[in-house]
């Protein structure tokens, strides 16, 4: 467990490095607000669309090698930025980040389902969801501590070859399976799974909780220092500050969440009232970050914080509880998937948002809009929150074929 902690900590100080250092980047190299937006989005173009492979190969050949493949590759990606000279190479290592990075949540779920219950995947995703939500924080107060001494490209020298350090005790650990745990596709198939309400669901409410997050995680830093007229260490502290703020509510969420389960709550009725109200507060947020005066939005930049750790647990733990151990790596492949073309939109769009109109206010009203979305996807198309019986489901398949043969 902490060492799948630790991998997300470090894939999120990681790909946070960039919007930590946008504007220093943007100034050297002579980018537009444009360009900047496309880098922003790049990283997404292929992480999310090889989510899908990628939880077929840890199913398939082990998520403990897969998982330890793409660490090495987005450390590198990591490390070359800091020679960068031209936004077609960073362009490049952009992509490239994003192919080592997706190995993170599909081999981590497939882990965490298959030795993990049910009752406690709440607690081991808020301690997962801990790490990584602290790792933006981490990175951006590293980060900006590096950068004022040492500049932007020996920053990404330095943290490409932290994440390095990893392999070593990762090598030296060997990931236990459950005896007699059948193989995924002789039980679900992606047919199966890709028919299934939940699956949708699940992917919608993830797409609207990584527009915010991923919005706030690309543009925060230039927003406070642009818009809202903090120095860079201010920025730092603040947005690191905010990050923190959020790891913690995540833990402690996922905490609650599993207390609630054990003293016989509904698992359905547990995770869908926090999800759905952390969707509903976050659009609040995201309206008085767009039209409050300075202190409101301030303090609803921790508020959204505080919230978007509540429901971090629940996105990852609700897929592992649907899917199980013979599904959970080609589910959250899929719902990463679906959730992760935010990260492909949100910070392209707001690029030519704020180019077009100069501010941010249009931009946050739009993440508002999108939460709508999410509140739908978790509470309304998801039927139930349990685990589906993918045997049940393969003779009821055989049973039909027989009959139509008959």
């Amino acid at each position: 467990m902490l060492l799948l902690a630790a991998v997300l900590f470090l894939n999120y100080v990681d790909r946070g490095a960039l919007p930590t250092a946008a504007h220093l980047i943007q100034s050297d190299l002579h980018l537009t607000i444009p360009q900047l937006g496309v880098l922003l989005s790049a990283f997404f173009w292929t992480y999310a669309t090889i989510q899908i492979p990628v939880g077929w190969l840890a199913e398939r050949h082990g998520a403990h090698r897969v998982l330890a493949i793409g660490l090495a590759i987005w450390a590198l990606a990591t490390m070359l930025v800091g020679v960068a000279s031209s936004f077609v190479l960073l362009l490049v290592l952009r992509l490239m980040l994003g192919v080592g990075e997706s190995v993170g949540f599909p081999c981590t779920s497939k882990i965490l389902a298959a030795a993990v219950p049910n009752e406690s995947l709440g607690t081991a995703n808020g301690i997962i969801a801990f790490a990584y939500l602290l790792g933006p924080a981490a990175g951006m107060f590293l980060g900006g501590l590096l950068i004022e001494a040492y500049g932007w490209r020996v920053t990404f020298v330095v943290l490409g070859l932290l994440s390095l350090t990893w392999l070593w005790p990762w090598s030296r650990v060997a990931v236990q399976q459950r005896a007699a745990q059948p193989k995924s596709a002789d039980v679900a198939t992606l047919w199966m799974i890709l028919r299934q309400p939940a699956l949708w669901g699940s992917g919608l409410g993830h797409f609207s909780s990584n527009y915010t997050f991923y919005f706030m995680l690309s543009w925060l830093p230039l927003y406070l220092v642009r818009e809202r007229g903090f120095s860079n260490l201010e920025m730092a502290q603040l947005a690191s500050s905010a990050y923190l703020v959020n790891a913690v509510f995540a833990m402690g969420g996922g905490w609650a969440i599993d207390r609630y389960i054990a003293r016989s709550g509904s698992a359905n009725f547990g995770y869908k009232v926090v999800m759905g109200g952390t969707h509903l507060g976050a659009i609040v947020c995201m309206l008085c970050m767009a039209l409050g005066p300075r202190s409101v939005a301030l303090a609803s930049i921790f508020v959204y914080q505080a919230l978007c750790g509540l429901q971090s647990p629940g996105v990852f733990a609700i897929a592992q509880i649907l899917a199980g151990p013979a599904a959970a790596g080609r589910w959250v492949g899929i719902q990463n998937t679906l959730g992760n073309l935010a990260g492909i939109i949100a910070p392209a769009l707001t690029g030519f948002i704020v180019d077009w109109t100069g501010h941010f206010t249009l931009a946050f009203v739009f993440a508002a809009g999108v939460g709508v979305l999410g509140f739908a996807g978790w509470v309304l198309m998801i039927p139930q929150i349990r685990e589906l019986d993918w045997q049940a489901q393969t003779a009821g398949r055989s049973s039909m074929a027989s009959t139509r043969l008959g």
